[in-house]
């Protein structure tokens, strides 16, 4: 398994028009080919960078890096905190929203999510 954790990243809500900003966890079981690090980067600030729900990218980082790599598997979490909660209605700062998707082998093998989702909680 190949993961590049707390990958910075600001975007613009799509549905609020307000900005949310977090960190990405990504992860990849290679067939054969890799990538840099940076590249799995670049990804993320593509999609971040447009107006966006956090939902949508994070399944669109999952499938863009399943297609391109042809890897065995994929599995990306995404944690954000969002000012439409911080600064305008219920205003919960600290509050996160958390989204995952998982391709592959780490949708279809528990041991492979759970290795994944071990990996993404320790600090």
């Amino acid at each position: 398994m190949v993961l590049v954790k707390d990958v910075p990243f600001h975007s613009m809500c799509e549905h609020h028009l307000l900005p949310f900003h977090g960190r990405v966890h990504a992860a990849y079981i290679p067939r054969g080919r890799v990538v840099g690090l940076s590249k799995i980067a670049r990804v993320i600030e593509v999609f971040a960078r447009r107006p966006q729900v956090q939902e949508r990218m994070t399944a669109q980082i999952a499938d863009l890096l399943i297609d391109e790599l042809d890897a065995h598997g994929v599995g990306i979490v995404v944690e954000a905190s969002h000012t439409c909660m911080t600064m305008r209605g219920v205003k919960k700062p600290g509050s996160l929203m958390v989204t995952s998707a998982m391709r592959g082998s780490f949708k279809t093998d528990q041991a492979t999510r759970s290795e994944f989702m071990s990996l993404v909680v320790s600090r």
